[in-house]
Parts: structure tokens; C-alpha cells; sequence
């Protein structure tokens, strides 16, 4: 494998730190040619398919992908705004807000060491992409945020190795802090705390709350994946914020595709079979998601708001994201500060010296 250089590098450049926050990705497009592409890659990733691979390029590129796109694309056209994937805006914004949070924070001087980037797990801006610009921009070191806050293989696994394949074709490898969960961070559950009681505030209370997280295959867990208990013990904690019985709350899992057996509750089933439990009203949040994207505009928002109301409810309110609420860009750059601290109280490599030795080398090793 050939090594990546980094085409604007300079030894003379002043020192940098990056922080690069990740999502899970978006197509570029809502058409059918785009989720083709964007199918490809999110499905061929074994971290999230866990078939053997033979077996499974002839079920992808056989059968889903002569199927699946033209549906996806229709549920994506759905949501698509007038800035293209809430996703990937949401998560630009969330960037720009961190800076702004930071410089407010830090100081002029201490902030504009840092700079702050959003990548993709599929799709652009990719994670290989970004952690070149990051290198290029001067950053030695660089702190990798997922946007997952509850750990799994297949989502905050596969960040990583997104990021090792591009560190085994790097030549300078950066000082590296990449953050695995903030499932139980207070921060964190504050933010989900104050977002539900915006609602409530506005809205008022529904008969119940109801937590729906992403599935995964029950299998994932019996393996060893502890994405489960995270989402019960980020649950435990906002109601604890909340103060609120544990009996008013529900916790379920969406968006589940194939035969094998998911995480239960599953959400769409509860949804359909609350109504003749005596539960008319509810009221639905996602804490896993960092940003409203297909899952939650269409599918919760959507979708399983039909199967409710079908049902036999009659209110049902979906809360949005955190996106970049104020909670939310202040529970994110705290959990990127504890990690800067150490690296801001070293003093930055000195530039002129850097200069000076970069001159010798051009002396010494003309072009």
C-alpha cells in the first residue's frame, strides 16, 4: 500500500488541533442512481452485514440492489430540503456550532489552534477525506467524536475502522483520542432531559414516553456488543433528570430489515398494540440519534405515527433531535474539552524554529 504525503505540507506550519465529528452518512442525491451508490457501500461493510461475504455480494448486488434503491429513494425525496439531507446539514451545523462554542470558551488564542471538521461514514465528506484536510490544516493531534452516543459495532466499530484504513496509508500518523460512547455523560443527559421538556412545556404531557432507539440483531448482544445496555442506562438516567416513574416510559427498537431476530420491543409493533392497551396518547424520543435524518422524520415521524393512530390513538408527538440545540452543542464541545485540556496546556510547537530547520532541509536537500 502506498503511503498518503500530504500535498500542502509544510514543516514550517504552525501546529494544530483537530476535532472531527462523524455520522453515519447520507447519498447525495434522493434518486435511484444515488442510493445505489450510497446501498453499496453501507451494505458491503461486513460490520454492518455480519454474512459470509460470498453469500451475501450475491443477495446485494443480485437482489437488493435492483430493488431497494428506487424505494429508498422515494423515502429520502420525503425529507430532502431545500439544503439536501437533514443529515449531513445537521451535522455541518453542529461543526460550525462547536467552533463558535469553542472560541467562546477557550479564548481567541487557544481556539484558533483547533479545528473543527464533520465526515461520513458512507458517503461525503468521508472520514478518509477530512483527516487529510485536518493533517494538511497542521493538526498533529486530533480527536474523533462519533456521533453515536451508545456504542456498537456497526455503527461507532465501523467509524474506526474508517479511520485506521486511512491511518495505515498515512505517512505522519497524528497524536489520536478517539471517543467510543457518551451513553451515560451528564451533559449528554441533560441535553435529552431539557429537549423533552421543551415539549412538555409547549405541548404538555402525553399518557406516555416513549424511547425509541435503532435496532440491532439480537445476536450482536449475545456476542458481546453492549449497545443494549447502554440505551437502557441512558433511559435510566433522563428519567432519573426528569424525575418521572420509570411506568410512564416505553423503550423500543426501530427500523429492523431482514428474518433473524432483532433487539426487542420492537417499535412499530408496540406502536400498533398500545391503543388497545388504554394508551391513547404518546409521546416519542429518540436519544440515540445526535441528528433528525430518515429514521426519525419519516419512520418515527411518520411511518409509526400512522401505525399508532390506526391503532385506535389519538395524539401523537414526535420530539425532534437534538440537532444543534444550545444543550446539545454544550454537551458535545464539553465532551470534546475534556479531551483538548492536556493537549492545549502544552505549549504549541515553535513555528520559527520548525522555519528554521525546514530552511536547512531546502539548503541541504534542494528540489
Amino acid at each position: 500500500m502506498a503511503l498518503q504525503g500530504q500535498s500542502n505540507f509544510d514543516h514550517g506550519s504552525d501546529e494544530k488541533i483537530g476535532v472531527l465529528i462523524t455520522n453515519l452518512g447520507t447519498p447525495i442525491a434522493p434518486t435511484k442512481r444515488a442510493l445505489r451508490v450510497y446501498l453499496k457501500q453501507f451494505l458491503s461493510d461486513s460490520r454492518v452485514v455480519e454474512i459470509p461475504k460470498l453469500v451475501w455480494w450475491f443477495i446485494l448486488n443480485g437482489i437488493i440492489l435492483n430493488t431497494r434503491p428506487s424505494k429508498s429513494a422515494e423515502l429520502y425525496a420525503s425529507v430532502w430540503t431545500e439544503r439536501g439531507s437533514p443529515l449531513r446539514w445537521h451535522t455541518e451545523d453542529q461543526a460550525n456550532a462547536i467552533t463558535q462554542r469553542l472560541q467562546t470558551e477557550l479564548g481567541e488564542a487557544s481556539a484558533s489552534r483547533v479545528i473543527v471538521k464533520y465526515a461520513m461514514r458512507y458517503g461525503q465528506p468521508s472520514i478518509g477525506e477530512q483527516m487529510q484536510s485536518l493533517q494538511e490544516a497542521g493538526a498533529t493531534k486530533v480527536v474523533v467524536l462519533p456521533l453515536y452516543p451508545q456504542y456498537a459495532s456497526s455503527t461507532t466499530g465501523s467509524t474506526f475502522d474508517a479511520l485506521s484504513e486511512y491511518l495505515c496509508s498515512a505517512r505522519w500518523l497524528p497524536e489520536l483520542r478517539f471517543i467510543a460512547n457518551y451513553h451515560d455523560n451528564p451533559a449528554y443527559i441533560r441535553a435529552c432531559a431539557a429537549q423533552i421538556k421543551q415539549h412538555w412545556e409547549k405541548n404538555g404531557r402525553a399518557e406516555k414516553l416513549l424511547f425509541s432507539f435503532h435496532g440491532l440483531p439480537k445476536f450482536h448482544m449475545e456476542k458481546g456488543d453492549p449497545y443494549h445496555c447502554h440505551c437502557h442506562k441512558t433511559v435510566r438516567l433522563i428519567i432519573a433528570e426528569l424525575g418521572i416513574e420509570a411506568e410512564q416510559t416505553i423503550t423500543t427498537f426501530q427500523s429492523r430489515f431482514g428474518r433473524t431476530e432483532w433487539l426487542k420491543p420492537y417499535t412499530d409493533e408496540t406502536l400498533k398494540g398500545l391503543p388497545s392497551q388504554g394508551v391513547k396518547s404518546l409521546d416519542v424520543f429518540c436519544p440515540g440519534f445526535s441528528a433528525d435524518c430518515l429514521e426519525t422524520l419519516e419512520e418515527i415521524a411518520g411511518e409509526n405515527r400512522e401505525y399508532f393512530i390506526e391503532a385506535g390513538g389519538t395524539e401523537y408527538h414526535y420530539i425532534p433531535a437534538l440537532n444543534s440545540t444550545e444543550p446539545h452543542i454544550a454537551a458535545l464541545t464539553e465532551i470534546v474539552q475534556s479531551n483538548l485540556q492536556e493537549w492545549l496546556s502544552l505549549e504549541p510547537r515553535d513555528a520559527r524554529l520548525c522555519k528554521h530547520q525546514a530552511q536547512i532541509k531546502k539548503d541541504n536537500y534542494p528540489a
